[in-house]
């Protein structure tokens, strides 16, 4: 179980075999690394299920491989153009999680360098088409992690500044708090080459791409997301988890965020996210033991309309209606920047 996803393994992945998933989509949301949110998005799951499933399916069309063997519809696994009613579940080979070791405060990667293949890969890469006022990047430039120049920039940026060329953030995927990295970290804590880690950048890239291309087309702009690897029996990259979905990426339409950006705006204003950059402050590894407030729920209209934003956003991008009754995303999002005032 994680914070906003179930699993069920039907075949365990050994060292020799990958083995065979289920993910369960639930209508559970995180945000800034809490875990499970008091409030559950009626139909979230089922809509990030099924946009997903498009993006692996037109992926795989440009010879990308990933984990995804099909949506689960009457316990029969089938391709999204076979479902007729939305599901929440879907199919994944699976490979091993190689857990790093925490010594002393410290992770050691060391496992990593022996291996071939059939695991996860250690990280999650990043990618930014811009910099919307929440992205990670104004904090780290703020409190000194990075500089400017480390961007490529010549000086501050500014929020929503669109970026003549992508830039890559990598950072780790399985400690307790993620944690950013520069690349020559990551390379040498997964084992990779250099031909590997290239490699592994120029398929973000072609995957941010045609993502970007995708949305384009309903009208949103593609700010940022992210991607998960693994290297199947044969060391060849493949994609896992989820991707081109509103938690994994930032979309915006007229400057308006579609995302779970909507939550953690809203968020932003309360003091329990204070009480988070307290913690976080105070222990980066058992901040949350020692947060001094729980979250509230989000009001009952913003829900709904964030629900109706996933939903939305699945029927559009799949050009398939699998929610009925479900505004246009236009219609939807200038309630929102009336009820959040963007």
């Amino acid at each position: 179980m994680g914070s906003v996803k179930d699993f069920k393994i039907i075949k365990p992945a050994s060292v020799e075999e990958p083995g065979i998933g289920r993910f369960i989509f639930t209508d559970r949301y995180s945000v800034f690394d809490w875990g499970e949110m008091p409030d559950h998005i009626p139909n979230k799951g089922a809509s990030i299920a099924m946009l997903s499933a498009y993006f692996f399916e037109r992926l795989n069309e440009l010879k990308i491989v990933s984990h995804y063997r099909g949506l689960v519809g009457d316990n029969k696994v089938r391709l999204l153009s076979e479902i007729s009613e939305p599901t929440n579940v879907m199919e994944v080979t699976l490979v091993r999680v190689l857990k790093p070791e925490l010594k002393a405060d410290k992770y050691d990667y060391s496992i990593y360098q022996k291996e071939k293949g059939n695991f996860l890969i250690p990280l999650e890469v990043i990618y930014r088409n811009s910099l919307p006022p929440g992205s990670s990047v104004f904090k780290r430039l703020k409190e000194g992690q990075i500089k400017p120049s480390d961007l490529g920039f010549s000086q501050e940026p500014k929020p929503n500044q669109r970026l003549e060329k992508t830039i890559l953030d990598v950072s780790t995927k399985l400690e307790i708090t993620d944690r950013y990295l520069t690349w020559d970290e990551a390379r040498q804590m997964a084992g990779m080459s250099d031909e590997e880690l290239t490699e592994l950048k120029a398929a973000t890239n072609q995957i941010n791409s045609f993502i970007t291309a995708e949305f384009d087309k309903v009208g949103l702009v593609n700010e940022d997301g992210k991607i998960e690897v693994a290297y199947n029996r044969e060391r060849k990259l493949m994609l896992v988890d989820v991707l081109g979905t509103l938690d994994e990426c930032r979309f915006t339409y007229e400057g308006i965020p579609v995302s779970k950006e909507i939550a953690r705006i809203y968020y932003r204003n309360t003091a329990w996210f204070k009480a988070v950059e307290e913690a976080k402050q105070k222990d980066r590894q058992n901040w949350k033991d020692i947060c001094r407030l729980q979250p509230e729920s989000l009001p009952p209209r913003l829900k709904e309309l964030i629900s109706q934003v996933y939903c939305a956003c699945t029927n559009e991008i799949t050009g398939r209606i699998w929610f009925k009754n479900v505004p246009a995303l236009y219609k939807i999002l200038k309630e929102i920047n009336c009820y959040i005032n963007f």
